[in-house]
Order: C-alpha cells, then structure tokens, then sequence
C-alpha cells in the first residue's frame, strides 16, 4: 500500500498489517511486526525527504514473513550505537527494536533516489513441519484395531442401493 507516512496513518497501517496477518493464520506475528512497521514508518516521517510517500509491502514466503518500507530518499539508515543514546532520549532505538524483534533486517538503494528498509520474522514452526512419519512396526507385532466383522453376506456384483441426495440448498 502506499501512503504519506504521517502519525495518522501509520495506526491504521498497523491494523491493516494485523488483519493481513490473521487472514494468514499467523496471529503470532502480529505484534511483531506491527512494532516493526510502525517503527520504520515513523523513520520515514522523521527522516524522509524531499517528501513522505511510502510504500509498505508485507510478503509472506514459504518460511519467513517480509516487511519492507520503500521511501523516496536515497540516504540508508544508521543505527545508534547504544552507548550513545542518553538514558531518557525519546528517538534513536527504533532500528536497534526492529533488529532485536526480527530475524534480520536491512536496507538497500532502490533505483537512483530512494531506499527500501525491510526486516523478516519467522513463521510458526507448526505451519512448516511436515507430519512424522509413522513408526515401522515389525512382523510379529499386531495392529491395536482389528476391523469389524460382518455379520451378513454381501453381494458385490449386486450394485447396493444409496439414498437420494439433492444438490439444491433448502
């Protein structure tokens, strides 16, 4: 979606990312990513210039969820080293959040005068293993479920009749 990154907008892009993200099952990742976005968009409100158009993409790939930001100024960003932050400052953790929330994160030129800002966070491990395999029991060991025996003979060459069934709702 793309938008002017302004206080106003970046909570309702918060609630969209959240909804995306429970549409996908993935309801874990939403605070997450939700502190993430709103933490870049705030960089763009910040720091963007000449203006405060963005575009935020959320992508879901086989492993991993992608969130990026790309804005119209060419300058990457820099991290504060955290020892430089004074204790009571109100800006300069942002980026240092969204590295320690994330999987990892970067930022890269996009074209000749803009830059994308992007951090990933994994999907829940049930949603990407596979089912086990079943155990291999050896030949002297017995099912725990026996079929039921049937008590009257069937006649296979004799088409049993089925109930009428209709397709029509109602």
């Amino acid at each position: 979606m793309e938008l002017q990154a302004l206080p106003s907008r970046i909570g309702q892009v918060r609630r969209i990312v959240s909804a995306q993200l429970r549409y996908w099952h993935l309801d874990s990742l939403i605070d997450r990513a939700a502190l993430g976005v709103t933490e870049l968009l705030t960089n763009v409100h910040r720091h963007a210039q000449p203006d405060k158009t963005c575009t935020v993409e959320i992508e879901l790939l086989l492993d991993r969820l992608m969130v990026s930001v790309r804005d119209h100024d060419p300058r990457l960003p820099v991290v504060e080293d955290p020892g430089d932050i004074a204790p009571l400052a109100t800006c300069g953790r942002g980026l240092a959040m969204v590295a320690a929330m994330s999987e990892s994160w970067g930022a890269r030129p996009d074209g000749d005068s803009g830059k994308v800002v992007w951090f990933t966070l994994p999907t829940p491990t049930a949603a990407r293993t596979t089912p086990a395999r079943p155990r291999r029991r050896t030949a002297a060991e017995k099912p725990a479920h026996r079929f039921a025996e049937v008590e009257h003979a069937v006649d296979v060459a004799r088409p049993q009749p089925t109930p009428a069934r209709s397709a029509v709702a109602g």
